[in-house]
C-alpha cells in the first residue's frame, strides 16, 4: 500500500506525538512457548493501544486536505475511538464517536476524557457504524471508517519499529479486527524486503477473516460474540481482505478460553496487562507451539484496555 519512504515520513510524524514502543524477549514467555518470542508492546502507547498511530496520520492528512472540516465521526468498540479522540484533540477538531450499547465502561470513560462526544447506539459495532454514517450526513461531519490507507500508514510505524529492532523474525502473529494492524505489518514487511511470515489471529466467535481467507472471498457473519472487543467485527473490509489474501501466511482462530489463558500468561510471565485482542497472538502461538518450536517469533500485544471487573474475573480463572 505504501512505499518505505512514505512509511518512514509518517513514522517521523507519529513519533512527534507517540514514542516508539518496546519489543521485549521475556524469558518466561519464551519458556512457555518453547521458542524465542518477542513481544511488541503496543499496550504501552498513550491510549494503551496501537490505534493511536493511525488516527494521527489520518487526521493530519484530512486537516491538510480540508482545512475547513467541521469535525469527524466514527464508530468503535474503544481503541479506534480513543485514537481519533487523541488526534482530534491535538488538532482542535470536533470528534463524535459511536459505540454499541454495553460497550466497555472504561473505554467509554477514556474516550470522554479525550473530549469526544460519545453516543451509544445499536447492539454491536456494525449497527453503531451504520448509524454513524447517518449522523455524518445529517451533521456535516467527515465519516471515518474502520479501515483506510491513511490509518494503515500511521499504524505501519509499529511494525517498522519491530522489524528494524528484530529483523530476522521467522513469523509475527497479529490480531485482526478490521485489518489495519495486519495490513500495516504486511506492507512494512514487503517494503523492507523481509521474508517474515505474517499470521493473522481472530476469535472463533468472530471468524469473518478466517472464513474469508479460507474461501478467498468476503464472508460475513451474523454475530461477533467475543469478549475481545478489538476482534468483535462481522463484515470484512474488501481492501483489507485483498491485502490479507495476498500477504498473510495463514489465519489462526482462538477460543475465548485460549485468549483468557494468554492474558493470564502475560500477567504471570511479564506482569503486563493485555486485553483479549492483544492476547490473541500469544494464544495462537501457544496453540501452534509444536510447529513453531525453534523459530524466532514475534507477537503483537496490540492493547491493554479492559474493564477492571472483567480482568479480575479472567485473572481468577484456571488454565
Amino acid at each position: 500500500m505504501h512505499s518505505l519512504e512514505r512509511i518512514e515520513r509518517a513514522a517521523e510524524m507519529v513519533h512527534r506525538h507517540v514514542l516508539p514502543t518496546a519489543q521485549h524477549c521475556w524469558p518466561l514467555i519464551c519458556e512457555r512457548a518453547g521458542t524465542e518470542v518477542w513481544v511488541k508492546h503496543e499496550n504501552h502507547t498513550p491510549i494503551g493501544a496501537f490505534k493511536v498511530r493511525g488516527g494521527l496520520t489520518y487526521l493530519s492528512e484530512l486537516r491538510e486536505r480540508e482545512p475547513g472540516v467541521a469535525g469527524v465521526i466514527t464508530a468503535t468498540r474503544g481503541n479506534h475511538g480513543q485514537s481519533i479522540g487523541f488526534a482530534a484533540r491535538s488538532l482542535g477538531l470536533r470528534a463524535v464517536i459511536l459505540v454499541p450499547h454495553g460497550n466497555s465502561v472504561e473505554k467509554n470513560a477514556a474516550m470522554r476524557a479525550l473530549g469526544v462526544e460519545l453516543i451509544e447506539h445499536g447492539s454491536d459495532f456494525q449497527e453503531a457504524r451504520e448509524y454513524s454514517e447517518t449522523l455524518a450526513a445529517k451533521e456535516g461531519l467527515h465519516q471515518i471508517g474502520p479501515f483506510h490507507e491513511n490509518l494503515v500508514l500511521g499504524v505501519a510505524s509499529y511494525p517498522l519499529e519491530l522489524f528494524r529492532a528484530v529483523p530476522d523474525l521467522d513469523t509475527v502473529y497479529v490480531p485482526i479486527g478490521m485489518g489495519s494492524g495486519i495490513c500495516a505489518t504486511i506492507t512494512v514487511r514487503d517494503a523492507l524486503g523481509l521474508a517474515t511470515k505474517v499470521v493473522g489471529v481472530v476469535a472463533e466467535n468472530a471468524p469473518m477473516y478466517a472464513l474469508s481467507f479460507e474461501q478467498k472471498q468476503a464472508v460475513s457473519t451474523n454475530s461477533s460474540d467475543t469478549f475481545a472487543d478489538g476482534l468483535a467485527c462481522r463484515i470484512p473490509d474488501p481492501e483489507a481482505l485483498a491485502i490479507i489474501l495476498e500477504g498473510a501466511e495463514r489465519i489462526v482462530t482462538v477460543s475465548e478460553a485460549e485468549m483468557r489463558a494468554a492474558m493470564r500468561a502475560y500477567y504471570a510471565d511479564c506482569h503486563n496487562l493485555v486485553e483479549g485482542a492483544g492476547a490473541a497472538p500469544l494464544a495462537a502461538l501457544l496453540k501452534e507451539k509444536q510447529q513453531m518450536a525453534g523459530k524466532k517469533v514475534a507477537v503483537v500485544a496490540s492493547g491493554g484496555n479492559i474493564d477492571r471487573d472483567l480482568y479480575l474475573d479472567i485473572l481468577g480463572g484456571q488454565d
